[in-house]
């Protein structure tokens, strides 16, 4: 394929998988259970936290986690009590545990008490939105926690691809005009955005010659964001869905 036929190519799977069919097997169907702003970008955050491995796995930790917080996580992260973490004895996802899962509701506490909510701590400071995200890892990790629990929040200049938080920010920014993502965060464009980069979206950028880089990191993801960027650059991140759904239904 030359560029156009791949841009009208990517185009079409776009279209084709950002539909509502798609939520049904996707992390992102968690946070649709609220309409509350703060309870969707919360239980969204703590979804694409755990969103690597099974996605049956990962769909059954994240529902754990809500009924844990009473299906009302802004209220409960807000308002719980010492005894109330007794209830998240023995949960785990994988390597995130219970201990993880603890720091981050405290954490989560200081962010909407102390620092104005996810939204403001992803608006301000850097406008390169990979710099934000080092700059919110910082202020997350503000509180004492266990240093194992910093291996949960990628950093994007210490050569990680983020990609759960990139999937995160996604879902908060993008248009919910086909039913998906949320848009509810007003104050990032979605042309800053860039792909989840993953084993499933990596492996189909270099089949479609979109990438050359071997690992799925930093640098491949400033590589692949160029390329997106031509073909859209007021929303690349829609083409997420095209590789993805390449990769995962078509075995591309």
């Amino acid at each position: 394929m030359n560029i156009e036929q791949l841009q009208s190519f990517l185009d079409y799977k776009a279209k084709q998988y950002e539909s509502k069919v798609f939520i049904t097997l996707d992390p992102i169907q968690i946070p649709h259970q609220f309409s509350k702003k703060e309870d969707i970008e919360i239980s969204a955050f703590l979804s694409a936290i755990i969103a690597w491995g099974n996605r049956m796995s990962i769909l059954k930790s994240a529902k754990r986690m809500m009924n844990m917080m009473e299906e009302s996580p802004h209220e409960f992260i807000l308002n719980h009590q010492e005894k109330d973490l007794k209830k998240f004895k023995g949960f785990v996802h994988r390597t995130f545990n219970e201990r993880d899962l603890i720091y981050f509701i405290s954490s989560l506490k200081n962010i909407y008490t102390k620092h104005g909510g996810l939204e403001k701590q992803f608006s301000t400071g850097e406008i390169d939105l990979q710099k934000r995200i080092h700059q919110f890892k910082k202020i997350f990790f503000e509180l004492d926690h266990p240093a194992r629990t910093k291996k949960h929040i990628s950093d994007p200049l210490k050569g990680s691809a983020a990609k759960r938080i990139n999937m995160f920010l996604r879902w908060m920014v993008r248009s919910n005009e086909r039913g998906v993502d949320f848009g509810i965060w007003k104050n990032i464009s979605a042309s800053s955005l860039s792909v989840p980069l993953d084993v499933h979206t990596g492996n189909v950028a270099r089949k479609l010659g979109l990438l050359d880089r071997v690992q799925n990191d930093s640098k491949a993801l400033r590589e692949l964001d160029i390329k997106l960027r031509k073909f859209d650059p007021n929303d690349p991140v829609k083409y997420d869905f095209a590789l993805f759904g390449l990769g995962i239904f078509e075995k591309f």
